[in-house]
């Protein structure tokens, strides 16, 4: 199976963690998620022991959607890559009949919707984009934040084509230079920066504050143009290529902070970006 890095959907304001089958042209969605929508249930462990008992349930009755659904490794609220039971489009419509819910139909034409959009965005890889920022914008970000977060996009994909060529595997080893990162520049790994921000299942960059952003992509684009001169081979030597990076915007980060007085990697997230924005155009409109 030839897949492309995890991704996120989103449906009405929930998201949901996907994968796409490139090979075989189609989505596998994370079922703890879909569970999650499904019984509109925000608890986590509640939502993963309501799957354990589903999936107990459909096998005694001899039900073949639990045996043919799948595991991929996905990121896990944790922040880490682990193994996550996944199910393609035709599975999760069954997964709907054993489900009681009011979001069943509006589902069903979301999975449909996803479905036609990743097809025409390989055809287009502009329409993900913009598709994004009318997600973003949906969601209540800022202009100037949806600008950085679109080009933080663009340059972590830069990024991910070098570790490509370099021989780093997609999964594991994306995540432990990703943590690598983050940890030289910023002080934590990204399970410590999301607890910073107070953050569980949340996307952590769609948390970030334009100075976390800007930042973040400072590594990763040194990172990056440092790997294109040096040409790294394996997951070892692009880890020193990584870590040289991130200590561009260590450096950048210690002069933000001496000069502002207090720390530059923000506390804030989402919610907190979004009630700035909101006073802001109150603001403008007394």
């Amino acid at each position: 199976m030839s897949k492309t890095k995890g991704q996120v959907k989103i449906f009405e304001e929930a998201q949901v963690r996907a994968v796409w089958d490139e090979e075989a042209e189609k989505w596998w969605f994370s079922i703890l998620d879909i569970v999650g929508i499904l019984t509109d249930q925000p608890d986590y462990v509640k939502v993963r022991n309501y799957w354990k008992w589903l999936k107990k349930k459909l096998t005694d009755e001899g039900s073949e959607v639990v045996s043919n659904t799948n595991q991929l490794k996905i990121l896990a609220p944790d922040g880490k890559m682990r193994l996550t039971d996944v199910a393609d489009t035709e599975q999760v419509l069954r997964l709907i009949q054993s489900i009681p819910s009011k979001k069943a139909e509006p589902f069903k034409t979301w999975l449909a919707k996803v479905g036609s959009e990743r097809i025409d965005e390989t055809v287009d890889p502009e329409l993900s984009i913009n598709r994004a920022i009318q997600n973003y914008r949906r969601l209540g970000y800022s202009e100037s934040w949806i600008n950085q977060r679109i080009k933080s996009i663009e340059i972590r994909k830069d990024l991910t084509d070098e570790w490509d060529r370099s021989g780093v595997e997609q999964g594991e080893e994306y995540a432990a230079l990703t943590d690598l990162m983050s940890r030289t520049w910023s002080g934590m790994n990204t399970r410590e920066y999301k607890k910073h921000k107070g953050l569980k299942k949340e996307n952590l960059r769609d948390n970030m504050t334009n100075t976390d952003l800007v930042l973040n992509m400072l590594a990763e684009v040194a990172a990056t143009d440092i790997s294109i001169a040096r040409q790294p081979s394996g997951f070892k030597e692009s880890a020193t290529v990584a870590k040289e990076g991130a200590e561009v915007a260590r450096v950048a980060r210690e002069q933000i902070e001496k000069g502002t007085g207090r720390p530059a990697v923000s506390r804030s997230n989402a919610k907190d970006l979004k009630q700035r924005l909101l006073k802001d155009v109150n603001a403008d409109e007394d």
